[in-house]
């Protein structure tokens, strides 16, 4: 079940508001995080393209089907929505997630991880840029703060966050010449349906990590569920996409700016020991 944040009309209402009708892409607006960004930045006068394999349901959103996963249909896509529309903005939201030791992974399921997380968002970057060079404009790329900390028994995970990351703070240093700033927003646990759909393995394929794998799993469920709403981390997306001078990196959250700051100063050792105590190792 997606627990998603409802805005009702009267909250879209105080948004802070554009005079403009820009559309902007969000790839994933679905579910979870790009629905409600979709819902957040309709109410400050944007037009919103979603690209996803299943429709956005909101009303004056735009739906395009394609798979990140093929650079093809998802470049199709986007050179679509920039012939129709005043284009202005990407925003990436998809994501995949896998429990499961790095010592057993099926190199399939871990491949097509990183061809929804990373080269997704690398294909969508390249797709977008050529249209936005024209006027200017704003990439995002919702990340995760498993980039910075480890998620235990989901390595390709946070492995696949770092490297947007790091796409992200290259992108902005090449596109910014031409206007374009490139942002990437951190959430941390968010209650979604994103916790329902991890690919998590079974005890045959865990082996002898299977205790480890079913704690840290259920440690990772219960963080999500229990963490920020899906409409919480939408406003921040939102903020700063609209940001006149957006951050390059942020995290969503007090306590989640605190880890990223503590994280500068401790050891890596005594890192990994907390993360440890957290996902208990």
């Amino acid at each position: 079940m997606d627990n998603t944040e409802q805005v009702q009309p009267e909250e879209i209402s105080r948004e802070q508001k554009t005079d403009h009708h820009r559309t902007v892409i969000i790839v994933g607006a679905s579910s979870g995080i790009g629905f409600e960004t979709a819902l957040r930045l309709l109410g400050r006068g944007y037009a919103i393209a979603n690209i996803s394999r299943t429709p956005c349901t909101l009303g004056h959103v735009k739906n395009y089907t394609a798979d990140v996963t093929d650079g093809h249909s998802l470049e199709k896509a986007i050179a679509q929505i920039a012939s129709e529309s005043e284009l202005y903005g990407l925003i990436y939201c998809a994501g995949f997630s896998m429990a499961a030791p790095i010592e057993y992974a099926e190199e399939r399921d871990y491949r097509y991880l990183f061809e929804v997380n990373y080269f997704g968002a690398l294909r969508a970057i390249k797709s977008v840029a050529p249209h936005l060079k024209k006027r200017g404009g704003r990439i995002l790329i919702v990340s995760s703060m498993g980039g910075t900390f480890p998620v235990a028994f989901d390595s390709f995970y946070s492995s696949s966050k770092a490297a947007v990351d790091m796409l992200v703070k290259s992108a902005e240093m090449e596109l910014e010449p031409f206007h374009i700033h490139v942002s990437a927003v951190q959430p941390g646990g968010t209650s979604t349906g994103f916790t329902f759909k991890r690919k998590v393995y079974g005890d045959e394929e865990n082996r002898d990590y299977s205790a480890k794998v079913k704690r840290a799993a259920a440690v990772l469920a219960d963080m999500e569920q229990g963490g920020m709403s899906a409409g919480e981390v939408a406003k921040q997306v939102a903020d700063v996409f609209c940001d006149k001078k957006p951050p390059l990196l942020i995290q969503c959250g007090a306590w989640n700016k605190l880890f990223a700051a503590a994280n500068k100063i401790l050891p890596g050792k005594t890192s990994l020991y907390i993360n440890k105590k957290i996902y208990k190792q």
